[in-house]
């Protein structure tokens, strides 16, 4: 199973072309910032539907304002892509699950507390394979411009305990890479760089 993996796109989704694979994973971050651009979700759905995947998983990012708008309503968000929010998906034997919370950033989509963090992450199942989440966990390809580790240590814990093969997401455009622990291969796929210019490529993953 090949595992295309962006995250972070803010808008430019479009700049990376035709994609190919099995699954396709965006792991959040699909609007630029404040505004509610519910336009950028669809068209973000109308380009999923030209790529080629058997799958598309989208997870949401703080910047997804317009994202959080269209799920208060009763219709999905996406016609192309399933939206996991502490969700679970089994695709050939793979077991996905994603999860887009955030700390710290209070006045930004998406945003939990510790205790609800805490009850968000324990619903990754032991079983997970691929975990799709927006923030990293502690410590893994965390570190923002300033140096400091912005990811959450809760996440860390868990991940620890479930041992999934993967770990994908995005959220700090400056520590985008790849990095082995404990037998998860954890992936920061941002497709920005620190001053939102699109420079990345997709991360491919293979099951």
């Amino acid at each position: 199973m090949k595992v295309i993996v962006i995250s972070d796109t803010h808008t430019q989704h479009r700049k990376l072309g035709r994609l190919k694979g099995d699954v396709l994973v965006h792991c959040g971050d699909i609007e630029m910032g404040m505004g509610k651009d519910v336009d950028v979700i669809a068209d973000l759905d109308e380009w999923f539907g030209t790529l080629d995947f058997n799958l598309i998983l989208v997870t949401g990012g703080n910047h997804d304002f317009g994202l959080r708008q269209l799920l208060r309503k009763p219709t999905p968000p996406f016609k192309n892509a399933v939206f996991l929010c502490d969700q679970t998906v089994k695709s050939k034997g793979v077991i996905f699950h994603g999860s887009p919370w955030v700390p710290a950033l209070s006045s930004w989509e998406f945003h939990a507390d510790r205790e609800d963090r805490q009850k968000a992450w324990a619903k990754i199942p032991m079983d997970c394979d691929v975990l799709i989440t927006h923030t990293p966990p502690h410590g893994m390809l965390d570190t923002s411009r300033s140096r400091k580790g912005l990811g959450c240590p809760f996440l860390l814990d868990r991940v620890s305990k479930v041992s999934p093969k993967y770990h994908l997401f995005g959220h700090i455009h400056n520590s985008r890479g790849k990095t082995e622990f404990n037998g998860t291969t954890f992936v920061n796929a941002t497709s920005v760089n620190s001053q939102y210019e699109l420079v990345h490529m997709p991360f491919e993953v293979k099951l």
